[in-house]
């Protein structure tokens, strides 16, 4: 038995720097061209310094998980990526593993099931702007 699978792609400039953008709506938009009631949508991000979480996106919890990344993995270390590659963005590698770049979300009647305050967020580590392609498919 075949599963089918449909989706398409949100691309965005992003800042980097820690940047988290809202996907939610992109991702509801996609799964309504799909014509798909149940299921299972994944999000995912491409790219090594570029991660995908589920928050609350709203200015208070986008800067506390700002300010946590920034205590757990500061942006200013010594890192032996940074050193053996001559590069500054050792940080945003290691933030975009430990968050991880996908999320898996059901979906019924249409809708994403998401709790009330929760929301689909890519969060952009590097140290540059970026171009960010995230794949979105709606298994059925």
């Amino acid at each position: 038995m075949t599963v089918p699978v449909h989706g398409g792609l949100l691309r965005l400039d992003t800042p980097g720097n820690g940047e988290i953008v809202d996907l939610t709506p992109g991702v509801a938009s996609i799964v309504r061209t799909t014509g798909v009631d149940r299921g299972l949508v994944t999000v995912f991000a491409t790219g090594s310094t570029v991660a995908v979480t589920t928050m609350e996106y709203e200015p208070g919890g986008v800067s506390d998980l700002q300010a946590l990344l920034e205590r757990l993995i500061p942006g200013r270390g010594e890192y032996q990526h940074n050193r053996l590659n001559h590069d500054t963005n050792a940080h945003a590698h290691l933030r975009a593993a430990v968050i991880g770049p996908s999320e898996s979300i059901p979906l019924v009647d249409g809708h994403l099931a998401l709790g009330t305050w929760q929301q689909v967020v890519l969060i952009d580590f590097d140290d540059r702007p970026r171009k960010r392609t995230v794949t979105v498919q709606v298994l059925s």
